[in-house]
């Protein structure tokens, strides 16, 4: 059986083809049309996902869409009409669009993929429980969703059990822990949808000292970790801002200017969200382990890829074991779609493999091989080194690296999901007390408090951070080993903010964050071979087993899908050599590089 599942006109629109219950293939539509998280209907991924499965639509036995739009409608709807006669701009802004398109889907997917196909549609969290629980290695786990909103539904929990995610209760709009988090994310400078991550990561250059405030004025936290928004704070209901103007003598003034300064304030402000965060997903564990009984808990939404929650999450030790969809945002409702048609719908049996989930380090998108590569970058007059085996060519690339080179790294199948995960990377000597900042400003031309991932070999993880199990994801923070930190002094623990950053503290400085934490990816032989072998050779000629990992984009565009797109951006920024398959390019030995206009005006930081 195959099912097509399908995102879109939200944001981060993708496609997922399953068959007999196997994910074939899955992408976002922003590595193909280069428009950062595309909400279009996602033409060019569907076409990928056939094409890698060998299908015409008509092959197909199902498409299923990740939520159900007359809900959806229905709330924004009922939500106007609360409001008013507030919000006329922005209902006006949003109901044409509605008419036009979004409520029609049925017709648009007839006309995007085909005539006569039966369609399928999940609701939102429904779709987000089922991308997390079925290829979980678990036969039986709780399931916590997290995002802003679905339809009504903004959190829920329930059980997968076999073939089948039963939810049993759920938290409903207005009150939202991922709009809670978006409206920090407005409040300090940030964009909303893409800049949570952001706020992530500057909360450890500050202090919770909002905290108490967010939880005395903001919501109503209870101790199972339901709460209510006091809406006198915000204007998401019915604005066109995230919040409103009581929160500016709450703390300390107005909204960060995007791309102005940052303050004190603005650490102090994301530490302070970042903990309350921290704190109802705790309680909303504990709740749901108390109620289901259950061992195991699998997590998707977007609130799931705030992997310091996680990592808080996983050390508390309320579950035994955490399983963390990679694409856990709205991408991923399309593979959760597609699994809940197939098992739900159809009611098909599932197969689990202890200890093995079933996305297969999430590669699943397009590869090119070394034939592709060469037409590519011959266009470019590119002058590369084609070696004989990947043996040789991760033997040199490994040298390289021990050099302090920074190197592109496009191997194999794109990834699903937000994360690089050694498919589509930018990586480097995690030992260099430069590396950060060499990375963030000459290469991904972005803030310089931006922290980047490790690499790591997954059977050397626990020697270098305390942490014993995988994590493939980059989805799971965890603090550095005390072995390999750095000794402060009294002059640098007396540095604060962004000051903290220029303080190496262990012997990989450029992984380790200002409380010496880092998110870790592990990596596996079996899933990804060839960067395995790779940081093999490296740990070989150095004794560290750790890399830096950063996804192979620059500020504001999406991460690069071929082969021409990567050689693009390994030309305009410092990186200093490009791994193609087997083909290994140094930025000395290439062509002056020359565009007509400066390609930097056509992306916002982000």
């Amino acid at each position: 059986m195959r099912i097509l599942g399908i995102s879109a006109f939200y944001h981060d629109s993708a496609a997922c083809l399953i068959q007999d219950g196997q994910v074939v293939a899955a992408a976002q539509e922003e590595r193909f049309t280069r428009r950062r998280h595309d909400s279009a209907f996602p033409r060019q991924a569907v076409e990928f996902c056939l094409k890698q499965g060998g299908l015409r639509p008509e092959d197909l036995d199902a498409v299923a869409f990740y939520d159900k739009p007359l809900l959806k409608f229905d709330r924004i709807l009922e939500t106007h009409l609360a409001w008013a006669p507030r919000g006329l701009k922005s209902f006006m802004m949003a109901v044409p669009v509605w008419l036009a398109e979004k409520l029609w889907m049925p017709s648009v997917i007839s006309k995007e993929v085909g005539n006569g196909l039966p369609l399928l549609f999940a609701e939102h969290h429904e779709s987000h429980a089922a991308s997390a629980f079925f290829p979980s290695p678990f036969e039986s786990a709780a399931v916590l969703t997290v995002d802003g909103v679905g339809e009504w539904a903004t959190s829920s929990y329930g059980v997968g059990r076999g073939n089948k995610v039963e939810m049993h209760k759920e938290m409903h709009f207005p009150h939202s822990l991922g709009l809670l988090y978006s409206a920090f994310t407005y409040f300090t400078g940030f964009k909303v949808n893409s800049g949570e991550y952001k706020v992530m990561g500057l909360a450890p250059y500050g202090e919770p000292k909002y905290a108490q405030a967010i939880l005395d004025h903001l919501i109503d936290l209870k101790d199972d970790g339901s709460f209510a928004m006091n809406q006198e704070y915000f204007d998401y209901c019915a604005g066109l801002r995230m919040t409103g103007p009581k929160m500016e003598p709450l703390f300390g003034g107005p909204p960060r200017k995007p791309e102005s300064k940052l303050t004190q304030r603005e650490m102090d402000l994301a530490a302070s969200v970042q903990a309350v965060t921290e704190e109802i997903i705790l309680r909303m564990a504990r709740h749901i382990r108390q109620e289901t009984g259950e061992r195991n808990l699998c997590l998707a939404g977007g609130v799931a890829l705030n992997c310091v929650a996680n990592g808080k999450l996983l050390r508390a030790g309320i579950f035994d074991d955490l399983y963390i969809q990679p694409a856990a945002g709205d991408a991923g409702g399309a593979l959760g779609a597609a699994l809940s048609a197939y098992h739900h719908y159809h009611d098909k049996p599932r197969v689990t493999v202890s200890g093995t989930d079933w996305q297969r380090g999430s590669y699943l998108g397009p590869e090119y091989s070394d034939d592709e590569v060469a037409s590519a970058i011959s266009q470019f007059g590119a002058k590369s080194t084609l070696h004989a085996s990947d043996e040789s060519m991760c033997t040199e690339v490994a040298r390289l690296m021990t050099e302090g080179k920074v190197v592109g790294w496009f191997q194999g199948r794109m990834e699903f999901g937000p994360r690089a995960l050694g498919a589509r990377s930018i990586i480097g000597d995690a030992r260099s007390p430069e590396m950060q900042k060499i990375m963030n400003l000459k290469i991904k031309f972005r803030e310089s408090f931006r922290p980047f991932a490790p690499a790591v070999l997954a059977e050397k993880v626990s020697e270098w951070f305390d942490h014993d199990r995988s994590s493939p994801y980059m989805l799971i923070v965890a603090d550095v080993l005390e072995k390999h930190r750095r000794q402060l002094t009294e002059a640098d623990d007396a540095l604060w903010g962004i000051d903290k950053l220029n303080v190496p503290r262990s012997t990989i400085p450029a992984v380790t964050h200002v409380d010496y934490s880092a998110r870790l990816q592990t990596v596996h032989a079996d899933t990804n071979p060839n960067f395995h072998r790779l940081i093999s050779e490296f740990d070989r000629l150095t004794g560290c087993p750790v890399v830096v990992n950063t996804s192979f984009n620059v500020r504001g565009e999406p991460i690069v899908e071929n082969p021409a797109q990567a050689y693009t951006c390994f030309m305009r920024t410092e990186m200093d050599v490009l791994v193609l398959g087997r083909h290994v390019l140094l930025k000395s030995e290439q062509p002056e590089w020359k565009e007509a206009h400066d390609w930097r005006a056509e992306h916002t930081l982000d």
